[in-house]
């Protein structure tokens, strides 16, 4: 028997599903995101820490 409770119930369990894939995949694009920032960052300021870190070991 179809009843309108059931139809909803069916339409909420889909969509509870459709969202957790929805958000595996914004998360991941977040991490995405955040690795190359990290990695354009390090590029960007790895060699004036290397300078840094020579000019500590010459002083010292």
């Amino acid at each position: 028997m179809f009843t309108v409770t059931s139809y909803i119930a069916g339409v909420k369990a889909r969509l509870t599903s459709e969202e957790k894939g929805a958000t595996m995949v914004e998360y991941g694009i977040m991490v995405a995101l955040i690795a190359v920032v990290v990695m354009g960052s390090v590029l960007f300021l790895g060699p004036a820490i290397a300078a840094l870190f020579d000019q500590v070991t010459a002083a010292l």
